[in-house]
């Protein structure tokens, strides 16, 4: 169990670095449906990780990760590619980067948050942690990891994909904790945060995604060779 938290560690790190879901929640929690989106959008966030974190567990697992050793081969083929898949949203998010200067751009559905129900609050945050790029290849990548380990028990496997879930979700939530804690206090500290991560949005994503393609890529080769 201790091996597999250690493997899962840096993938719970990956998607709970997410400027762009903190954002969207601090935006949020500024408007008047700022505690019923708030915790519409944690409780929406938690269940797309657990979708694709148990999905992909339950895929692999009946792949037979652990115990095929082309199952294993077809794993280590898996991590070079989406090794390089990083690499080419790390050089996406390099060039993307705003001028000095300029101003960070947002998606435009940003300007819609302060129009959201908590039912659209709770979609959103679904797709951002399930559907995003970053955070489906990371969790799919862990899903994977855990059902390679050999000797780990069903339960164990849930266990390490719930402590995976809790981690993940760390920072993108910190928000809404701040402001159950602080209450309408917690406004300046929310949008000093807001406009650091914009404008280190795609500094920050180029270097994770950078860090998660030479890993996976290494892994991919040393696995295979």
């Amino acid at each position: 169990m201790g091996q597999a938290l250690g493997d899962l560690l840096p993938f719970a790190i990956g998607v709970a670095i997410s400027p762009i879901p903190i954002i969207a929640l601090i935006l949020m929690l500024i408007t008047p449906k700022a505690k019923s989106n708030g915790i519409a959008f944690a409780v929406g966030w938690v269940v797309g990780l657990c979708v694709v974190g148990f999905g992909g567990l339950a895929i692999a697992a009946s792949g037979g990760l652990s115990t095929s050793n082309s199952a294993s081969d077809t794993a280590d083929i898996g991590k070079l590619i989406i090794g390089l898949l990083f690499l080419a949203l790390a050089m996406k998010q390099f060039r993307s980067r705003p001028k000095p200067g300029e101003d960070a751009v947002m998606p435009k559905w940003m300007s819609t948050i302060d129009a959201l129900t908590p039912g659209k609050a709770l979609g959103l945050a679904a797709v951002l942690a399930a559907v995003n790029p970053k955070n489906l290849l990371l969790t799919l990548t862990a899903a994977a990891t855990v059902a390679q380990i050999p000797g780990l028990t069903g339960t164990q496997q849930t266990s390490a994909i719930v402590v995976f879930v809790v981690i993940a979700s760390l920072t993108v939530l910190a928000p809404l904790a701040v402001y159950l804690v602080m209450g309408a206090k917690a406004t300046a500290v929310l949008e000093g945060w807001k406009v650091w991560l914009q404008d280190n949005n795609a500094s920050i994503m180029c270097v994770l995604f950078l860090v998660f393609a030479v890993d996976l890529i290494g892994k991919g080769i040393a696995g295979l060779s």
